[in-house]
């Protein structure tokens, strides 16, 4: 019987309900998956995602922009709690922060963004392709750069805009979509 390998660690970021961070809890679960959550961060407490990663066994930290004087030395300080864990990458999954030079240098980071990418970058991309009128809009998983959802595309998924959809509903099935391509990528 061959031995497997020893599991990537890997640091995931979040910043709300975790549903991203649970897909990844859940593959993790089986050995064959390959990957082990070696820390959940977030920049905030009380988040459900956080709650998610503590009911899992998973080591969490906080790290706050508003503890800090600045945004540089937020970035100092998470590119220091990443180092801790020594991940092979960082996955923001819901992470609503920017990553500065510091983290950027010292680590590769996975996002997950709930449009085609390049188009609707921002925080508000399912909003902003039901405004535009897409029949089509979808999920793409990319590395994170210095731009707002500009880095290399590493994936994509299409999800067809369906008559009477509402923001929330047609991010709810991006998200389906979203939380198989995130588990899929990571895994690989």
């Amino acid at each position: 019987m061959r031995e497997l390998a020893s599991p990537t660690p890997v640091v995931v970021l979040v910043s709300g309900s975790g549903t991203l961070l649970q897909a990844l809890i859940d593959a993790s679960a089986d050995p064959a998956y390959g990957v082990r959550i070696a820390a959940v961060g977030a920049d905030r407490d009380g988040i459900a995602g956080l709650d998610r990663a503590r009911r899992a066994g998973i080591p969490t930290f906080v790290c706050r922009v508003a503890d800090f004087p600045s945004r540089a030395d937020w970035d100092t300080a998470l590119a220091a709690h990443l180092d801790a864990y020594a991940p092979a990458f960082v996955v923001s999954a819901g992470f609503m922060k920017l990553l500065g030079p510091e983290a950027l240098a010292r680590h590769t980071v996975v996002n997950t963004h709930p449009a085609l990418l390049p188009a609707f970058p921002g925080a508000h991309a399912v909003r902003d392709a039901l405004t535009y009128g897409v029949a089509v809009t979808g999920t793409t998983c990319h590395l994170v750069d210095a731009g707002v959802d500009t880095g290399p595309i590493i994936d994509q998924h299409a999800v067809r805009v369906e008559p009477g959809d509402t923001e929330e509903t047609l991010h709810e099935r991006i998200k389906v979509v979203e939380r198989q391509m995130l588990v899929d990528i990571v895994g690989r």
